[in-house]
C-alpha cells in the first residue's frame, strides 16, 4: 500500500512592522520540537502582544535561525521580501456635496477643572481639584472667587450660581471646568456657560436662548435631552448667523428643510440626530416663540433605514463550536446557541433538584438518540448521565435506572452551577468563559497563535483544555 511522505517542518518568516522598526515574524503548524528549538536556542524572542516568536530582519538573525533550526525543520523566506498585496474595500459611497460648513468651531484641548461636592465645617462646598498648572495656579489665586483650605489641602468655592460664574470668567481661555455627576446645578444660566465654554465664539455668534432651555427644565426634560436639545439648536442659530437672529425668527418651513436636507446630503449624520434636530428646532418656534401659525408639518423627516439581521449559517457556528475544545465552555457555546440564550443567563444557570432522566422515544428512528447540548451540560455541570435539566424527578419513573432515585434521595443535590462562575470558587472561570463566549481564543500556551495576515499555509490548531484539572 503506497504511503504519503509526511511533509517536513517548515517555519515561516513572515515581516512584522513595529514602531518604525522591521521585524520578523515566525508562523509554523503545532511542533513540539520546533517549540521548544525556538525556546532554548535564543535565536528568537516570543512576543506578548503578537502572540508569536519574533525577531530582527536582519541577515544575521536570518543565518542564525538556519543553524538553529539544521535537521529539524526548513526555514522559508519565500514571504519575507514578497510586495505587500492591496486588499480592496467592501465598498465606497459618494458622499453629496456638503454645502454648508461646519457651523460650530471648536477650541483647542485646555486643562480640566473638575468640581466635586465636599464637606467643609459643615457646609457644602465645591472642591477644585485639577492637575497643577502654572496658569491655573495663579488664576484661582487671585480671582476670589475659591478660598485655599490649609487642611484639605485645595480649592473650594461656594455653591451658589454667582461664585460659578466668577470661576468660569477666572478661567475662561485657561481651563475648561466639569462638573462630577453628583453635582446637580438647576440654574441654566450657569449650564449654558458650561455646555458652551468649548464653541469659538466668534463675532456674530449666537448663544442658546435662555428661556429655551428654561421652557424645557420647566416641562421636567431630562437634563441628557435638554443638552441634546441645546447642542443642535445652537448648531441650527449659527449656521444663519449673517441673517441675524431676528431673520431666523420668521423663518418658514422652506428654510429649515434647506438646512436639514444638507444634514443629511452631507453623509457625516445619523438619521437619529437629524430627528433630534427637527424635534429641537420646532420646539423652539412652536413652544418658545409661540409660532403656532407656523406650518411645520411639511418639515421633511428622515426614514430610519431598515437593515437585514446578520444571521450566522450552519457552517460558521460548527466552526465556532469545534475550535472549543474545553468541555465547559463547548457546553456554554451550545446551550447560547440552541437556546437562544443570553451570556448571563447561560452562566447563572443553576441545578435546584429539578432533573430528570430522558425517556426513550417511540420513534424508532430516534431511539438512543440525544440532544448533544444537554449531554454537554451534563458531563460539565456534574450531573449523573442520563438527567436532563427542567422536569420534575418525583413525577417521573426513572426507567432501567432504580439506583439512581435512590441516590437522589439520599443525596439531594446542593445548588450546582457551572464550575467557576460564584466568587472564592477555586476555579474561577466566569470572566474567562463570558470572554470566551465574545471573543474565542486566538492560540494556546506558547504556540504562536494564527494572524489573519500571516503568510504561509493557514491551518486550525488545536485549542489546549483551558482547564486542565476538570
Amino acid at each position: 500500500m503506497y504511503q504519503y511522505p509526511t511533509p517536513a517542518a517548515t517555519l515561516y518568516l513572515n515581516p512584522l512592522e513595529h514602531g518604525g522598526k522591521q521585524f520578523i515574524r515566525i508562523w509554523h503548524r503545532p511542533d513540539r520540537r520546533i517549540s521548544r528549538r525556538l525556546r532554548e536556542s535564543g535565536a528568537a524572542k516570543y512576543s506578548k502582544t503578537y502572540k508569536c516568536y519574533v525577531t530582527h530582519r536582519t541577515p544575521q538573525a536570518i543565518e542564525r535561525l538556519h543553524q538553529a533550526f539544521q535537521g529539524v525543520a526548513l526555514v522559508d523566506t519565500r514571504y519575507l521580501n514578497r510586495p505587500r498585496r492591496l486588499r480592496p474595500d467592501l465598498g465606497a459611497t459618494v458622499k453629496g456635496e456638503s454645502r454648508q460648513a461646519e457651523p460650530l468651531g471648536k477650541l483647542p484641548d485646555l486643562p480640566v477643572v473638575r468640581l466635586q461636592p465636599l464637606l467643609h465645617g459643615g457646609k457644602e462646598v465645591l472642591q477644585v481639584s485639577f492637575a497643577f498648572d502654572r496658569e491655573i495656579y495663579p488664576r484661582l489665586k487671585d480671582c476670589g472667587a475659591c478660598a485655599w483650605l490649609p487642611e484639605e489641602r485645595c480649592f473650594a468655592l461656594g455653591t451658589g450660581s454667582g461664585d460659578l460664574h466668577r470661576l468660569l470668567d477666572c478661567l475662561e481661555g485657561a481651563a475648561n471646568v466639569w462638573l462630577a455627576g453628583t453635582v446637580k446645578v438647576r440654574d441654566m444660566a450657569v449650564m449654558r456657560r458650561l455646555w458652551e465654554q468649548t464653541y469659538s465664539k466668534d463675532i456674530g455668534y449666537l448663544t442658546c436662548p435662555l428661556d429655551y432651555l428654561e421652557k424645557l427644565q420647566l416641562l421636567n426634560y431630562s437634563m441628557s435631552t435638554i443638552r441634546t436639545y441645546h447642542s443642535l439648536l445652537v448648531r441650527f442659530l449659527n449656521a444663519h448667523r449673517e441673517q441675524g437672529l431676528e431673520a431666523v425668527k420668521a423663518f418658514a418651513s422652506e428654510e429649515i428643510n434647506r438646512y436639514h436636507r444638507a444634514m443629511v446630503q452631507s453623509q457625516a449624520y445619523s438619521f437619529s440626530l437629524v430627528n433630534q434636530s427637527i424635534n429641537a428646532v420646532k420646539f423652539y418656534y412652536q413652544r418658545v416663540l409661540g409660532r403656532h401659525g407656523l406650518d411645520l408639518t411639511q418639515v421633511e423627516r428622515p426614514e430610519k433605514a431598515e437593515r437585514l439581521p446578520t444571521v450566522l449559517s450552519k457552517q460558521e457556528v460548527t466552526c465556532i463550536l469545534s475550535a472549543t475544545g474545553n468541555l465547559k465552555h463547548r457546553c456554554l457555546l451550545q446551550l447560547l446557541y440552541a437556546g437562544g440564550l443570553r451570556i448571563g443567563e447561560v452562566i447563572n444557570l443553576e441545578d435546584n433538584g429539578r432533573a430528570v432522566r430522558a425517556e426513550p422515544a417511540a420513534d424508532k428512528r430516534r431511539q438512543g438518540q440525544e440532544r448533544p447540548h444537554h449531554a454537554a451540560f451534563q458531563k460539565a455541570a456534574g450531573e449523573p448521565e442520563g438527567l436532563l435539566p427542567g422536569v420534575p424527578a418525583e413525577g417521573v419513573a426513572l426507567r432501567g435506572a432504580p439506583g439512581r432515585a435512590v441516590h437522589r434521595r439520599q443525596h439531594p443535590p446542593r445548588v450546582q452551577r457551572l464550575p467557576g462562575q460564584i466568587g472564592g470558587d477555586q476555579e474561577g472561570d466566569a470572566p474567562l468563559a463570558a470572554a470566551l463566549l465574545r471573543h474565542p481564543p486566538a492560540g494556546a500556551g506558547n504556540e504562536p497563535a494564527l494572524h489573519p495576515d500571516a503568510a504561509g499555509p493557514q491551518v486550525q490548531q488545536d485549542y489546549r483544555d483551558l482547564h486542565p484539572h476538570h
